[in-house]
Formats: structure tokens, sequence, C-alpha cells
């Protein structure tokens, strides 16, 4: 990663060597926007951001060798993407997994060649030691989960969201400084090429001053689990987080939210269960107001249309636009399977031209060659073996984790609902 400021280069020597954070001279550097941050560091051509580590929190002492010994909890659909991706890194020691669904992590173990299998977590973390517990359970148990993790002495990557509210993320953040150890979050949608490309575009000041921002992204919703439309599922924390992650990440932390959310199908029909009442929303709108007077807006659901442009993660329309004073931007694609981003500037006749364009896997008809949504814990075990900084913040994530409660609140109340937490803008790779 490369950063614009030598004095941070030693800041970040401090950390790793797990020395105290100094206190920064301005607090507003935290949540400044990205064309300001910019400006204010002297690097040219290179998108300069702080740690991604939490303000305050040191890296903690680096796994021996060259490789994290890796944990996987939940042998569900979403390991079935992210055990390939871990058995292919070459930082990747994978130690053992664990399900409550005990032949499922006997299958996983076999399939992947892992030499221990586990039925509870209990028994997990008495078991064979390693480095990093790699959360895919149910999102409404990933608090708990990640707790007990944490007070074990492990390193925590957390399918999104790491916790169901501000404060259980809070605690956790908390908890992995007392204990040396660090946690992250998913989504990785800020480590895509096209978001580097649409931060640095943002950075470089081309397309003026923002003045607003949309993003969609839905599906007819899941139909194999019930978690999904439990209390504390929903809509948001499956699919609006994505979105939630990239526009905060372009354009800073949101100041306040206001939401309108709802259940268009109050009954679903699960594998397994039959019919089910839904608790959670399956259909939301959030508005978010950013510095410098920029709005954003995302939209998702459970309720679009299989037939349609959401339906397929190979489509390319516009999931993302960008509207300034001196022209519009685009991205095809969704944020977590992008294509490209499409640039149109008013200072060259508004024409759009693609960029950061992306080659289709081969064999697949898919997209997303170099970057993949299952990517984060494999990244953050390469760090903990190399001792590199993290693309990515528990902070932002837990960011994100505030507006969707607040995106609740406001739906509650009819009110807008400020929002407390804060995050250092994403370091983004480029000259």
């Amino acid at each position: 990663m490369l950063f614009a400021l030598t004095g941070f280069q030693n800041f970040l020597a401090n950390t790793q060597m797990g020395n105290k954070v100094p206190k920064m001279k301005n607090d507003k550097a935290e949540t400044t926007n990205r064309r300001v941050f910019i400006k204010r560091s002297a690097g040219v051509g290179t998108v300069a951001a702080l740690s991604s580590l939490p303000i305050g929190q040191t890296a903690a002492a680096q796994p021996s060798g060259k490789k994290t010994k890796v944990g996987v909890i939940g042998c569900g659909s979403v390991a079935n993407k992210y055990l390939p991706h871990l058995k292919s890194s070459p930082f990747v020691e994978l130690v053992s997994t664990c399900d409550i669904i005990p032949q499922r992590s006997k299958k996983a173990a076999e399939r992947f060649n892992v030499p221990n299998h586990y039925p509870h977590i209990d028994k997990m973390l008495d078991g064979a030691a390693f480095d990093l517990l790699v959360d895919l359970t149910d999102m409404q148990e990933h608090y708990r989960l990640n707790k007990q993790a944490l007070e074990s002495g492990k390193h925590v990557w957390s399918e999104k969201p790491m916790a169901n509210d501000l404060a259980g993320g809070q605690e956790l953040l908390d908890l992995a400084k007392k204990k040396g150890v660090n946690i992250w979050g998913a989504p990785t949608v800020v480590m895509s090429p096209q978001f580097r490309f649409m931060a640095k575009t943002l950075g470089e000041g081309k397309l003026g001053r923002v003045a607003a921002a949309h993003a969609s992204y839905g599906n007819a919703g899941p139909g194999w689990s019930s978690f999904f439309y439990d209390k504390n599922g929903g809509s948001m924390p499956d699919l609006g987080v994505y979105n939630l992650m990239t526009l905060t990440g372009l354009f800073g932390p949101a100041r306040s939210v206001v939401a309108m959310l709802s259940i268009i199908t109050p009954t679903r029909n699960i594998r397994g269960k039959g019919r089910i009442k839904v608790e959670a929303e399956d259909n939301a709108m959030v508005l978010m107001d950013h510095d410098d007077g920029a709005i954003s807006h995302m939209q998702c659901g459970f309720n679009y249309h299989k037939g349609g442009h959401h339906a397929a993660t190979n489509q390319s329309h516009h999931t993302i636009s960008i509207t300034a004073t001196g022209g519009s931007m685009y991205l095809a694609g969704y944020d977590w399977a992008p294509h490209g981003v499409d640039l149109a500037l008013r200072a060259q006749g508004n024409k759009i031209v693609r960029h950061a364009a992306d080659k289709p896997r081969p064999g697949t008809g898919l997209h997303g060659e170099g970057y993949s949504w299952q990517q984060g814990a494999s990244h953050v075990a390469e760090c903990l073996a190399t001792g590199k900084q993290p693309e990515v913040s528990a902070k932002h994530a837990l960011h994100v984790i505030e507006i969707m409660n607040a995106a609740r609140e406001s739906q509650r109340s009819g009110k807008r609902i400020a929002i407390k937490s804060r995050f250092t803008l994403p370091a983004v790779k480029g000259s």
C-alpha cells in the first residue's frame, strides 16, 4: 500500500511494534471528506489515509512463521466460497472447521483437507490451536461468537455484520484492544479496483463538488434459511450493507440518517421449515448526509423481480451513480462484483468513458477477476502473517452497523437520527 506521508510510515511502525499510538493533533482528519484529506497530504497522485486499524488500537503480535492458522466456524453456503479462497492462500494454514450440524463440519474438513472438525465453538477453542477465527454463521450469532473468540485471544474476521448494534460492536473493539488482538468485519468493497478508481477520481477533484449519490441492491430473497427474516436480520444487513460501506467509503461518515422501511412479503417459504413469519424489513430506503452538503441514498430489498437486471451477478447496469458539479460517475455491476466505472466529465464534453474494466473469469461467464467478496479473511490472514496493514477497518464496519440501526429507529420514530461513530477514509492504492 502506498502512502504519501513519510511521517505516517513511522506511525505505522510504532503501532506494529505495540507502542502507544500518538494522539492526533486534529481529530477532524478522521472525518474529513476525501478531496480535502488528500489536499492536506503532500503526496502527488497518491491517495493517503490513516491506518486501517481502529484509532487507539495497536497491531497485535504476529503469529509465528509465515502462515496464519485459521479456524472456520459456520460451514454452510458462505463457507463454500470462503474455504476455497482460504485454501488457495499461501499465507493460510486451515486448522479446523466447526458447525452445529456436525456432518456439515466434517464434510467441509474432508473436502478441503482440514485436520480438525468440531460440533461446537467451545470444543473448537479448546482444540487445535489457531490464530484467526473466521465467523460465517447466522448474522444474529456473530456478536456472541466473536466475543467468545476474542476472549480466548483469537483474532476475528466476521461476515457482516460483526455485531447487531453499535454498543455490541464497540464492546468487541474494546475487548480486542484489551486482549491484544484484532477484529475485522465484512464487506470488503473498498478493496476492489473499481472502488479505488472512484475514490481516486473523487480525491483528485475531477468531478468537482459532489451533490448526490444513489445505490441499489436487491433480489427475490433467500429461501434456504430463515435467519434473513428473523429479528436482527433483514435486507439491510444482508444486501444494503455493501452499498452503505461503499457510499460512506467514498464520501466519509454519515452525519445523520432518515429512512423508511417496510415488509412487503409478510411470510416466506423456507426450505425445511415451511412457511415462516417475516420479522425484519425486506424493503428499505435510507437517506444519509455527509460533509460538504453531499447527500446519498441507498435502496435494497428482498422483493426484486428475478427476471430483472438485479437477479444476475454478471449484470452490468449501473448500481451506483454519483452526480457532481463537474460530471457524473457510475459503477457498472454490484459493488461486491463490479465490472467497471463509467465516467463523464463536463471538461471532456460529458462523453461517457469506461475505466477500471474488469475481465470475465475464465469459463464462468462471471466477472470479478482479481477481486472477490469472500477475500477478506484471506487478506487479514496475509496481513497477520506478514505485518502488512489491512485495507479494511473495523470502525468502518461498525459505522455501517450504526447506520442500519439508525434507519430502523428513523422508521419507528419518523425522525432524523444523528450518527455518532466515525472512521478514517479507506486508503487507496495507486499513483
